[in-house]
């Protein structure tokens, strides 16, 4: 197997909603596992999402978790998920169901650069990056 690079996302007690809205948006499966079902049933925190992996149909990969028992969540402003590609009915389709409820600081319109690009935060405050490659004019 080659190695690979995925996004993981932390969360605050609503991971099972986050990742059951990504698989909303890009399709494939998801598989959940909560902190109950690896060694702390009956706990505060059995319920919570321990570790989630989405695979989708295209070959995306998301990962993410609710935060562990005893350590703080803290958001920050230091990264963001990049989606990018020719599809551009595919990723206008994405960016509708992520910036929905979430807020746009960045429009998708054609860039200085030539291509279609936008940033929104969703519904979760996770911010995305959409850039859809435009044939050179």
């Amino acid at each position: 197997m080659a190695s690979l690079l995925n996004p993981y996302l932390s969360f605050d007690g609503d991971a099972r909603q986050a990742l059951e809205f990504y698989k909303d948006v890009f399709g494939g499966e998801l598989r959940l596992n909560t902190f109950g079902e690896f060694g702390q049933p009956g706990g505060d925190h059995a319920d919570r999402i321990m570790h989630g992996m989405l695979e989708s149909p295209s070959g995306l990969t998301l990962m993410g978790a609710d935060m562990p028992p005893g350590t703080e969540y803290s958001p920050g402003n230091t990264f963001a998920v990049s989606l990018s590609g020719d599809t551009e009915s595919e990723l206008r389709g994405y960016w509708d169901k992520l910036s929905a409820g979430g807020s746009v600081s960045v429009p998708l319109e054609r860039q200085m650069w030539g291509d279609v690009f936008g940033m929104c935060a969703d519904r979760f405050g996770v911010p995305w990056m959409v850039n859809i490659n435009q044939p050179g004019d």
